[in-house]
């Protein structure tokens, strides 16, 4: 199928911003890429719509209810290599979310390496989770993450499955980076047409985010570890991007031990396409997550 016209726009302001060239660095510069992190944007919509500011463990999270009737909670979990964000597409994707669902959203603002290991990041991830489970039903839980994002979602669940926690009603996992140790030959194939990230700088972040160098902890690459008892599970994989090849092995590993599971594969997108801004194939995405999320368990 063809691009759009704004696919092809996309692509070129990813290359002027440099996206790429800040991705293929060891040491990856975070502090440069957090320049652009925006941990609670300004304009009218948060105030518009009752947001409010709490703290669980060393997490902020920015509540958003826009009508009263709203019973239901999405846990929107950032990406950004574990060294940054959230940022403005993160917030944009919230705001689109929030018109377009009655969920409550909680945007979670987790601490970042290198300062926090994984371990740390986890803990937040529980936290957070277990604060829900005080508040609402788990049927009444989502959680939504992109890239690392949907790392730490995945395995949050295993952890959750381990200890027999009562599950969410649906996770939703966009371009998900299944194993840190970016070790799948799959991935060489891919370096040169992906417009967004570089095995070099990936690693660079997974490394400063590891604890005494353990790349495959599963908590860091939940490829490693088990997929039985998940969830509903809606997967939105890009082609051109070096984290589909794990992220087709993860989607292999839930068919086999047959969880209820969605692929949605975007042909020649790139990485977290869905909360890419202007690009046409990003907004039927975006509507799909929406779709997903309309939907009764």
């Amino acid at each position: 199928m063809a691009q759009s016209l704004t696919y092809y726009l996309t692509l070129l302001v990813l290359k002027l911003k440099g996206i790429k060239r800040n991705f293929s660095k060891d040491p990856i510069d975070f502090e440069k890429i957090r320049k652009e992190d925006i941990h609670r944007p300004k304009g009218k919509f948060l105030r518009r719509n009752n947001a409010i500011d709490f703290r669980v463990s060393n997490t902020r999270i920015t509540e958003i209810k826009r009508t009263k009737t709203a019973n239901s909670l999405l846990i929107f979990i950032h990406g950004g290599a574990f060294i940054s964000g959230p940022a403005k597409h993160h917030w944009d994707t919230v705001q689109e979310i929030a018109k377009q669902t009655n969920h409550i959203i909680w945007m979670c603002d987790y601490p970042k390496a290198p300062e926090h290991k994984i371990s740390d990041l986890s803990k937040n991830i529980d936290s957070i989770y277990h604060k829900a489970l005080e508040k609402y039903p788990a049927r009444q839980i989502s959680l939504l993450g992109d890239s690392v994002g949907g790392t730490l979602i995945a395995a949050l669940t295993q952890r959750l499955i381990e200890k027999s926690t009562e599950l969410p009603s649906k996770i939703i996992l966009v371009s998900p980076v299944m194993d840190a140790t970016m070790s799948n030959p799959e991935i060489e194939n891919l370096e040169n047409k992906d417009p967004m990230l570089s095995k070099i700088g990936v690693l660079s972040a997974k490394k400063m985010c590891a604890e005494n160098g353990d790349l495959k902890n599963t908590m860091l690459s939940p490829l490693h570890g088990s997929f039985d008892k998940f969830p509903k599970t809606i997967l939105f994989l890009a082609e051109r991007d070096i984290t589909f090849p794990d992220q087709l092995l993860a989607a292999h590993k839930l068919i086999e031990v047959k969880a209820d599971i969605e692929v949605i594969q975007g042909g020649n997108m790139p990485h977290i396409w869905p909360f890419l801004p202007v690009m046409k194939e990003a907004k039927t995405a975006l509507s799909q997550i929406i779709s997903r999320l309309n939907q009764s368990s």
